[in-house]
């Protein structure tokens, strides 16, 4: 996919999706489902995983089924930073090394990003659940450059991600509590190596449980959510991908805003950065050097890394739940739907 702005800008592409899901764990089965609670503890369960399973079902606790698959949609919304631009130029005749950027600035930057994955998952032992991720999907980064050009870029791009994952949890009768984290790596199709993300959540709920079938209950849940990822991201990329030659009009309007700048804003000490690097860039684009190789190193976050999340689930059975997650309370905005096939070895 050719890009169609400024190298400095497009090469700022980074993506964000991550599990936000989380298993509902044991639930301990209220003495006025008595006939039901009493069929847990003569359970005679002989299934390796969980460890430890049938002294759960021996106190009245109802654990889920120790397998599962779960399919999830996640769409998520947030503001990204970038810090600590650095640039360089390779052609036939120049090379010159990743040289700081420091008074580039950039505006408000968001990314917006949409994936399916599937999460396998074994329950352990009935407090503990680990699990593996594998996905795919979209990104959209929007960058603001505001100095020393005004420059809107928007960069679409398909993305891959894969990951492990490990759950604590545990309950006080209806009420259920767990701790969630997870790390993914997400390879973006215009990025050379994957982008690490570290995801932790926090839920506290409350299981309703329908009087005339046990095996189905009612959860919510409040919490909050933890996300961090990988700062660090160099490359290069040929100018010919950064801006197509056909896009003359792109290209005249780029050094004819940047040459104003140097002439009438650009202070002594930004003129000695830009003589090495930037003026040097800009030339090659004036030329159409589509052979010039731009290299390029930055650090990138989100914006906030942590927020809060709302969230249900409908239990049919021990085999199927319904589930849905939304961030709220904070810069980033995300939701999840998933569905969750459970079953005994």
């Amino acid at each position: 996919m050719k890009l169609k702005h400024l190298i400095l800008i497009n090469l700022i592409a980074c993506f964000f999706v991550q599990s936000i899901q989380a298993q509902q764990p044991k639930t301990k089965i209220r003495p006025k489902f008595e006939a039901y609670r009493d069929s847990l503890k003569h359970v005679n369960y002989d299934q390796f995983f969980p460890i430890w399973g049938k002294k759960a079902y021996s106190k009245g606790f109802d654990i889920p089924y120790p397998i599962g698959v779960m399919a999830n949609f996640v769409w998520m919304d947030q503001g990204i930073s970038i810090t600590n631009l650095q640039l360089g130029l390779e052609t036939s005749n120049v090379d010159i090394g990743l040289t700081p950027i420091d008074f580039i600035q950039f505006g408000n930057n968001t990314n917006t990003s949409y994936s399916v994955n599937f999460r396998p998952d074994v329950w352990v032992f009935p407090f503990l659940n680990v699990y593996g991720l594998l996905g795919y999907g979209q990104t959209r980064t929007e960058v603001n450059l505001v100095y020393p050009i005004n420059l809107r870029s928007v960069v679409e791009q398909n993305i891959s991600t894969y990951g492990i994952g490990i759950m604590a949890a545990g309950g006080l009768g209806p009420v259920f509590f767990s701790l969630d984290a997870n790390f993914t790596w997400n390879k973006p199709e215009l990025l050379d190596k994957a982008v690490p993300v570290r995801v932790v959540g926090i839920r506290i709920g409350h299981s309703f449980v329908f009087n005339n079938k046990p095996q189905s209950n009612f959860a919510v849940w409040v919490g909050a959510m933890f996300m961090e990822t990988g700062n660090d991201t160099s490359g290069q990329l040929l100018l010919s991908e950064a801006l197509p030659s056909s896009d003359g009009t792109k290209r005249d309007q780029i050094v004819a805003n940047y040459n104003d700048w140097y002439d009438n804003e650009a202070t002594i000490p930004e003129k000695v950065i830009a003589d090495r690097v930037l003026t040097p860039i800009i030339d090659r684009l004036e030329a159409a050097d589509g052979s010039a190789i731009i290299k390029y190193g930055l650090d990138k976050q989100v914006e906030q890394k942590w927020n809060g999340i709302l969230g249900a689930q409908f239990q049919f059975n021990k085999h199927w739940q319904l589930r849905t997650e939304g961030g709220i309370l904070g810069n980033r905005k995300s939701f999840l739907l998933s569905l969750n096939y459970r079953f005994l070895l």
